[in-house]
């Protein structure tokens, strides 16, 4: 890895489902499942990147997202 990426800290973002996906479309279903959510209430902590903020732009309707600690 060069020293440019191992300098520069990561920002991380916590996505919490809040929303069901039943009744939604199965691309929006595969975008939960591909972000590792898929119920109501569960959390994970992905890294701000682009390839990310896509995914959550299309499930905006069913979390909700915050800037994590660290």
């Amino acid at each position: 890895m060069s020293a440019r990426k191992t300098a520069k800290a990561k920002k991380m973002i916590t996505i919490t489902q809040v929303r069901s996906e039943i009744g939604n479309q199965a691309k929006v279903r595969k975008v939960l499942h591909g972000l590792g959510l898929g119920r109501i209430g569960r959390t994970v902590t992905r890294p701000d990147d682009p390839c990310i903020r896509g995914m959550v732009n299309k499930v905006t309707h069913l979390v909700t997202v915050e800037e994590a600690e660290g």
